[in-house]
């Protein structure tokens, strides 16, 4: 009888998954879905949920200065430190508590059943794609396929159902339905596409890897090494994540210049706008009173379909911190289709005339 086979390893596993479920459904109870719920009747009495982090009630958002980047992480800092918390514990839970056999089997095939469960596992975390990057970091280290991480980070973001409802009630359904029909394709589509253009040679180490993985008995789950696992994951990725907020909060008056009429349907500001919100990091939700602000302000609905598929999907400070775990042309793949799909929503939203 193998090691794995006996009570104490059974009893070891059995209670890593409790403890992982119960940070998982506790966390995202108080993080998440109790504060959405509420956030739901805001938006649809007031149509609105607040006032946009990128500028405020302002044009233009301030100029680069040291002040204008504490400001804005000051602001995002305080809209998403518990999240991120709470991703740090399950990126390194799912990497130490959970049998990696379990991850293995459900995530780490390249066929498009390991994307579709990576993008249906995203629905309930409900999170920033920075939020959702250690849990991504997690999943990937313990062999889940390229595509099914992926959809699971894409479709925190996108496929978020309170984004939708505060999409429909803030700026209208049709655009809740533009995000919708785009990102069920970025997800789903886009992420198997990157999944099975892996390498040959790549694809037979993955699967000898895979096959290694479900066919051992595994390791027993152990606290001591889940604990050590979350200060290293936090003491790698929150320096460098940290600084990229600070300069991208700097310069957000270079990203986005002053809204105004003057920013048009051209193609040209689709694109930049695409672009810009690409690279551009925003807590959940926050496109939704960026939009509305940049709408009222008398932009035109091509550059703001652009920022809808693409201000939360990835950021600069996500791609950084998880570009250990997927090799420089996925990383590329993603962000070209992110912009792609920013220019094709702005392109969209001018020809239906939203």
């Amino acid at each position: 009888m193998t090691s794995a086979q006996t009570p104490s390893n059974r009893s070891a596993s059995l209670t890593g998954v409790v403890i992982f479920l119960a940070i998982a459904v506790l966390g995202l109870f108080y993080v998440k879905w109790f504060p959405y719920y509420n956030r739901v009747f805001i938006a649809q009495s007031h149509h609105s949920i607040g006032h946009s982090i990128l500028m405020g009630d302002a044009a233009q958002a301030p100029a680069p200065s040291f002040k204008a980047a504490l400001d804005y992480a000051y602001a995002y800092g305080r809209a998403i430190w518990q999240a991120m918390v709470l991703g740090l514990l399950l990126g390194s839970a799912a990497q130490e508590l959970l049998p990696r056999r379990w991850i293995a089997g459900l995530l780490g095939k390249t066929g498009f059943g390991s994307v579709v469960a990576g993008g249906l596992l995203s629905i309930p975390g409900m999170m920033c794609t920075c939020c959702a990057a250690p849990v991504v970091v997690g999943l990937r280290k313990s062999q889940a396929s390229t595509g099914a991480a992926l959809a699971f980070w894409l479709g925190n973001t996108v496929l978020n159902p309170a984004t939708l409802i505060f999409m429909g009630f803030v700026l209208g359904w049709q655009w809740t339905g533009l995000r919708l029909g785009l990102g069920l394709i970025l997800v789903f589509g886009v992420a198997h596409l990157i999944n099975r253009a892996v390498k040959p040679e790549e694809a037979r180490a993955a699967k000898t890897q895979l096959d290694a993985i479900l066919a051992a008995p595994g390791q027993a789950p152990s606290l001591s090494r889940w604990l050590k696992k979350l200060a290293a994951m936090t003491i790698q990725l929150i320096p460098e994540y940290l600084l990229l907020i600070l300069l991208l909060g700097a310069a957000r008056a270079w990203l986005f210049p002053e809204i105004s009429s003057a920013i048009g349907n051209q193609f040209g500001w689709i694109v930049a706008m695409a672009l810009a919100g690409t690279v551009f990091v925003i807590p959940t939700a926050g496109e939704v009173p960026i939009i509305q602000a940049m709408l009222a302000l008398g932009m035109g609905a091509g550059p703001a379909g652009a920022l809808l598929m693409t201000l939360a999907p990835v950021s600069l400070p996500s791609l950084v911190m998880t570009r250990k775990v997927f090799a420089p042309r996925v990383m590329a793949g993603v962000v070209g289709a992110v912009v792609a799909m920013g220019v094709i929503s702005g392109l969209l939203a001018v020809a239906l005339r939203f």
